[in-house]
């Protein structure tokens, strides 16, 4: 039995076209980008592949949709020169270190330290100009006490939002509005997605900065960021709080949506990450080609695991970092599969259901 590296997965109805009729890598007209923080190292390698040898392919416009890291890939993505973008982005993500007991200002001040690099000095400005790409981040403002910075007020109003999620998802627009801060030249698939509060807000070289920060920053962690230029005076958080991995409308009816993932299951919100039972709505994936690790490449990873948060606090910061970089050089692997399935025609063999 043939052991893969890479698990493609696909919606009904992309899964339909594609046996039936091939798989034309030009009708994507979308990238789908989770959270997941630490996580997307494990697909970094991924991101090189699509950038070098799919995204020449592609017919515009294209939409890239982020929440969280998945947002910062992006904002690399959109870039003059997307390579170069990434390299600084995973140098400056590989090396961050911090005291021996960081407080959440010194998490959110590196934050923003490693945002500067990946921008550098006209990333925002070549984002906002990109023939091909119209980059959209989805964030959230928090409401009412979920403003607070206060950290014992915080915990007991994300506990109280994780527990009436677990019983609705639509509670969280209680607690939370979503924010989607888009390129106004083209309306992208998902500019009506419904089920919470939605303020959209044109980016614009004023905001595009603040907005890719704001939906990385997870809630106790690093602070939200107040009073985004555009929109609405409030404090905006990690976006996938609500779009963990972006249960919205993710592509138009005709074109695919491509979707590098570190999982090979979609999990709607940031506290259905246990809730099993909980998947996105099966319209907003029908076009959608999961593309994710196997668990047999994860296995063969350091520790058998994907990178995550909780290394900063499981390892040194010597460990940390080589273990990372060897998961990193790991993934080569997955880069090369993937490109091999695309230029032997392979994908529709290879493609299961979501579900």
């Amino acid at each position: 039995m043939n052991s893969f590296s890479l698990t493609f997965k696909a919606g009904r109805g992309a899964l339909d076209t594609i046996r039936r009729h091939g798989f034309d890598i030009s009708s994507v007209g979308t990238i789908a980008g989770a959270s997941g923080g630490a996580k997307w190292l494990v697909l970094s390698q991924l991101d090189r592949a699509i950038l070098g040898s799919v995204v020449p392919k592609l017919s515009g416009p294209v939409h890239l949709i982020g929440s969280s890291i998945g947002s910062w890939r992006f904002a690399c993505y959109a870039q003059a020169d997307p390579l170069a973008a990434i390299e600084r982005f995973e140098a400056a993500y590989l090396e961050q270190t911090y005291s021996s007991k960081p407080d959440i200002h010194e998490i959110t001040a590196k934050s923003r330290e490693i945002m500067d690099i990946v921008l550098g000095d006209n990333g925002v400005a070549e984002i906002l100009s990109n023939p091909l790409f119209r980059m959209h981040v989805m964030a959230v403002r928090s409401r009412h006490v979920m403003a607070s910075e206060n950290r014992f007020l915080l915990s007991i109003a994300l506990l109280t939002a994780a527990l009436l999620n677990a019983a609705s998802r639509s509670t969280l627009g209680w607690s939370f509005e979503r924010a989607l801060f888009y390129d106004e030249r083209d309306v992208p698939p998902f500019f009506e997605v419904g089920g919470f509060p939605l303020q959209r807000v044109p980016l614009s070289a004023g905001n595009l900065a603040d907005a890719v920060v704001a939906t990385g920053s997870i809630p106790l962690v690093l602070s939200g960021v107040r009073d985004i230029a555009g929109a609405r005076p409030g404090v905006y958080r990690d976006g996938g709080v609500i779009d963990y991995h972006l249960d919205l409308p993710h592509s138009a009816q005709e074109r695919f949506t491509l979707f590098p993932h570190f999982y090979g299951r979609i999990v709607p919100g940031w506290f259905d990450k246990k809730l099993t039972w909980r998947r996105p709505q099966a319209g907003n994936v029908d076009r959608t080609i999961l593309v994710s690790p196997s668990d047999e490449f994860v296995a063969r990873l350091p520790y058998g695991k994907i990178p995550d948060r909780t290394d900063f606090v499981n390892y040194s910061p010597t460990e940390r970092v080589r273990v990372w970089r060897q998961c990193v050089a790991a993934c080569e692997e997955l880069a090369d599969e993937f490109l091999e399935v695309l230029e032997k025609d392979q994908l529709a063999a290879r493609l299961k259901p979501l579900w």
